[in-house]
């Protein structure tokens, strides 16, 4: 009677299946006994013994194999079949991930230590420091100079060609070579800064191979300052700037090594028109093709020269045949600037200049030892010009000149670079074999219009 009024008022969830109540198993145990029934003990109330069980009052569920939901299946939200294999599955992947992860975490660490022993390798390296320099230093002198220097591009009625010159004053002047525009028919100037304009010719002299050109319109020229050739010496340092082969702003140097060094350019018209008759100072800075009319600097950045020519390497060629090879080999040649000087002042002033002469005709067949005047003139006049300042010196035809102002003479050659070499109205003391018998004369120089 007890156990069907407790089946009546018990929860559905607490309900055995129908089928089962006609042969009711027994119930497993726990450690406080059956779980089917509790036995009340001998202080329990006989009238809670019998009354209904509502939820509220209802005992903890105890493990029922016959419920309708046991409860063992805690989650019904997962699939039921496979729990192990899943397992091993999401294992499998996991480790697998974390395998990538720890293989490309190691590769980048890899890469990084590589770039950073290779690519990124620094080498001790000095800082950055004053770019200044010391005026007397060749990067001082190329510095303070380098402005007052131009390249010139020729044009010519037989090709085109490069050379050098440099600023004399803040009018547009700029000193060359004559052979750099002898046949210019359009000059044009590019300074350092690269700026490039139109220069017409002042005035040029082949005798001196010295000419000016003229620019106009351009501002913030700078003049070099001129020195004095008398004050050089054999040893003094020298920077010489040009465009050797039209690398315009060439700086080279070297030192003096050698000081009236006679020499002659030129002479291609075959009339001797041409030639240039140079006391040149010698230099051992490398001058190329294109330094021509550049100037050759002293420790204080003020010319004493204008490059003029090189002596060229000779070929052994078939025969008897030589060749020159254009490039430097240490023999560079520069007018003096005390000539230049006197010559550029003159070619802008009348557009030529003037040569000292001394009036008299020389043998240039002579092979002896010194000057030989000549015994006629051209066309039959006299080799001695009459009331010349030779003829006043007393000098006649046949006399050989051996020295000018104690200076050895070699040849005619010698002779007039060492007359050039002063100025018309300069007085010269001359060294005169005649007879066998040498005899001092003194002689003023004349002048004569120049090429």
């Amino acid at each position: 009677m007890a156990d069907q009024q407790q089946s009546d008022t018990a929860p559905k969830w607490w309900s055995r299946p129908a089928a089962t109540q006609a042969a009711p198993e027994a119930a497993p145990e726990t450690d406080s006994g059956p779980a089917a029934e509790s036995v009340p003990g001998p202080d329990a109330d006989p009238a809670a013994e019998h009354a209904p069980l509502t939820p509220e009052a209802a005992p903890a569920p105890r493990y029922d194999p016959w419920g309708e939901q046991p409860l063992q299946v805690a989650d019904q939200g997962k699939a039921t079949g496979g729990g192990p294999v899943v397992r091993m599955r999401h294992a499998l992947a996991l480790g697998l991930g974390i395998a990538l992860l720890a293989g490309g975490i190691g590769g980048w660490l890899g890469v990084l230590a590589e770039r950073q022993s290779s690519t990124r390798l620094e080498l001790p390296q000095a800082a950055v420091e004053n770019k200044g320099r010391a005026p007397e230093s060749v990067a001082g002198i190329a510095a303070t100079a380098l402005p007052g220097v131009v390249t010139l591009h020729v044009r010519g009625s037989t090709g085109s060609g490069t050379g050098t010159g440099f600023v004399l004053d803040g009018q547009g002047h700029i000193l060359t070579n004559n052979h750099v525009v002898s046949d210019a028919k359009d000059i044009t100037v590019t300074f350092s800064t690269g700026e490039s304009v139109t220069a017409a010719l002042v005035g040029r002299d082949s005798g001196y191979d010295l000419a000016v050109v003229k620019v106009d319109g351009v501002r913030g020229l700078h003049p070099l300052s001129l020195g004095n050739s008398e004050n050089v010496k054999v040893g003094d340092p020298v920077v010489a700037i040009g465009a050797p082969f039209d690398l315009s702003n060439t700086v080279t140097a070297g030192i003096i090594s050698a000081t009236g060094r006679p020499i002659t350019a030129g002479g291609d018209k075959g009339d001797g028109s041409d030639i240039s008759y140079v006391d040149a100072l010698q230099t051992d800075a490398p001058i190329n093709p294109g330094n021509s009319g550049g100037p050759l600097l002293d420790a204080k950045a003020r010319v004493i020269g204008i490059n003029s020519a090189i002596r060229g390497a000779d070929a052994g060629g078939d025969g008897d045949e030589r060749a020159k090879q254009s490039g430097s080999i240490g023999l560079g040649f520069a007018i003096p600037v005390n000539q230049g000087k006197r010559v550029a002042e003159e070619l802008i002033r009348t557009g030529h200049a003037t040569h000292p002469v001394i009036g008299v005709t020389l043998d240039m067949e002579y092979t002896g030892d010194g000057a030989r005047v000549g015994t006629k003139g051209e066309g039959g006049k006299p080799a001695v010009t009459p009331d010349g300042p030779g003829a006043r010196a007393g000098i006649k035809g046949g006399d050989v000149i051996t020295k000018v102002d104690g200076v050895r003479v070699h040849g005619g050659d010698e002779l007039v670079i060492k007359i050039r070499a002063h100025r018309p109205g300069d007085p010269l003391t001359l060294t005169v074999l005649r007879d066998g018998r040498e005899r001092t004369l003194e002689l003023v120089l004349g002048s004569a219009n120049g090429s």
